[in-house]
């Protein structure tokens, strides 16, 4: 891999120049692994997350590859994906098609970055946000917005997310917003409770959304692991369901099967959702725009169960 690096970045002993622009041609960031000069105008971005990837696009940038976490791209991201290309998963993106792209700028996660990140800095500037799980999202759009020179287009990010919540907002009558909303989903076989600090909870509080007791509290990564015994601290008004592939499919047809599914209010009241699980937890303004289409459609219309 260093011998490929080499030969399309340069000999080893000269710095590849796409790994150091000038000095009046860059910005420098302060990042999660070091600090690093980029270009004030990317042309070919790359991202290594997907938080990262709708970020971008949000922002008014349109990366030339991208890595992925999922299969089937969501309904949020499949027009954007047609001229993007797939480096492959989040834990090993192909190097090889990296190089080959020549990107003028990586931008990636350092979890899933650092243990290749001075490989990716021998082919372009590289920056690593330090990111905590999805209680980040928000700080990491204003990460990558710094990165690409584009705060200006991050204020009409929010200024329109904003927007969209206090359109919520005023679309729900006052007994809908006392409504216990919660959000469950399953992967891997675990059943999963996103909490009032993870993605999709902070777009619930924000649009004042009331969740479940056992959902309205912080804890870190946003996240806390459910057995089947504690089923009825899913309960709520209106619960929005997620799975994560075929596995995870079963797991919510089995969870059927217990009793204590039967207790729950929402299933009592035919007000159980199917939700798309990367738009969900997608970790960026696109997904949440999706998000939200998905309160106004559930909530606001009120339509029936999938």
């Amino acid at each position: 891999m260093v011998a490929l690096i080499q030969s399309c970045t340069g000999s080893e002993n000269q710095p590849p120049a796409s790994s150091a622009p000038e000095s009046s041609n860059c910005h420098m960031v302060r990042h999660a692994l070091g600090e690093t000069c980029v270009p004030n105008q990317p042309q070919r971005v790359i991202t290594l997350s997907v938080p990262s990837l709708g970020d971008a696009i949000a922002l008014g940038v349109k990366p030339i590859a991208t890595i992925v976490y999922f299969d089937e791209p969501p309904p949020y991201l499949a027009e954007h994906l047609n001229s993007i290309q797939i480096l492959g998963q989040e834990e090993q993106p192909n190097l090889e098609k990296i190089v080959a792209l020549k990107p003028d700028l990586i931008i990636g996660i350092k979890y899933s970055t650092e243990a290749i990140y001075d490989q990716l800095a021998q082919i372009a500037p590289t920056v690593a946000d330090d990111w905590e799980g999805y209680p980040s999202w928000r700080q990491h759009v204003d990460f990558v917005a710094n990165v690409l020179g584009k705060t200006d287009s991050a204020q009409q990010v929010w200024s329109q997310y904003n927007q969209r919540i206090e359109s919520l907002k005023g679309a729900l009558e006052s007994s809908q917003q006392n409504l216990e909303v919660s959000f469950v989903h399953t992967c891997c076989g675990t059943i999963d409770l996103d909490l009032k600090n993870s993605f999709n909870g902070s777009i619930l509080a924000d649009a004042e959304l009331r969740r479940p007791p056992a959902q309205a509290v912080p804890v870190a990564g946003g996240l806390v692991k459910l057995s089947e015994e504690r089923l009825m601290d899913i309960d709520g008004d209106v619960l929005f369901v997620a799975t994560d592939g075929p596995e995870a499919a079963q797991t919510v047809t089995e969870l059927k099967q217990n009793p204590l599914w039967q207790q729950l209010r929402a299933v009592q009241n035919d007000r159980v959702y199917s939700v798309n699980y990367p738009t969900w937890r997608g970790g960026n303004p696109l997904a949440a725009d999706a998000v939200i289409d998905d309160l106004f459609k559930y909530l606001v219309e009120d339509k029936q169960p999938a």
